[in-house]
């Protein structure tokens, strides 16, 4: 059944699946991150391959845009201009680059970063910080070209940069939604069309802006340290899922 002119989408799937962009997006704003690496494990169960990365990076899109626009008050806006010049480059070369290494590789290096950066957050502080957000802008794009929900790689960087949790949520969502700008260039390159899912990606951005609204008003109640050890143990379960879907092939999500 095709909901909508949705490819095989019936209408209780596309009911769930925009439920499910209000839930992730919510989670996102509340824990600062790992809203987006919910989404798409839960969208990887009922879409193909070929239309999952890019259908999820219009639907992130459209949830940084909106939490950007409902936190703009809190963003650093010094990180944009450097992440912004290093997501064009990173989606130059995920566009043309064939990447070689094995996925579960490129699991276990991105689990164990994770890691390090959550738990010794001066490291996520060393060098110039323009630097660091350049660097950050094309490894966080050139990767989400291939694997999509690359938050929780930014993330620790920002909360190490970020003097409150607000600025860290709207943030996090104004440089990820650069990154999925970014993308959708590489996607354009490579030639991928994704309108056959426009009514589902509308719904799902519509519902994720809600979620945003509701999450942040659920973090103006929760305290500093509260928030700041949610991330670390949320991002640090992200971080585990990906060191057991390398070792074993299958994630707990």
């Amino acid at each position: 059944m095709n909901f909508f002119a949705t490819p095989d989408v019936s209408p209780l799937l596309f009911s769930g699946l925009t439920i499910a962009s209000f839930v992730t997006a919510f989670i996102g704003v509340f824990t600062g991150t790992a809203g987006g690496v919910i989404l798409l494990a839960i969208m990887a169960t009922v879409m193909p391959p070929a239309a999952l990365i890019p259908v999820h990076t219009v639907i992130q899109l459209g949830s940084g845009v909106t939490r950007t626009m409902i936190m703009w008050r809190y963003v650093m806006v010094w990180t944009i201009l450097p992440f912004m010049a290093g997501a064009a480059l990173g989606a130059t070369a995920g566009a043309k680059v064939f990447v070689s290494l094995p996925g579960a590789t490129l699991q276990v290096i991105l689990g164990v970063f994770i890691l390090i950066v959550t738990w010794l957050p001066k490291l996520g502080r060393i060098g110039a910080r323009g630097g660091r957000f350049l660097a950050l802008g094309f490894v966080a794009t050139f990767v989400g070209v291939f694997v999509s929900a690359t938050g929780t790689l930014v993330a620790p960087f920002v909360a190490s940069a970020a003097p409150d949790r607000r600025n860290h949520a709207a943030t996090l969502g104004a440089l990820m939604t650069f990154v999925h700008i970014a993308k959708l260039f590489a996607f354009g390159f490579i030639g991928f069309s994704i309108w056959n899912y426009a009514w589902l990606m509308a719904a799902m951005i519509i519902t994720g802006a809600a979620g945003n609204w509701v999450g942040e008003v659920a973090l103006e109640k929760i305290s500093e340290q509260k928030f700041r050890l949610l991330l670390q143990i949320v991002l640090s379960l992200l971080a585990l899922n990906l060191l057991w879907t390398a070792f074993s092939g299958k994630a707990w999500l």
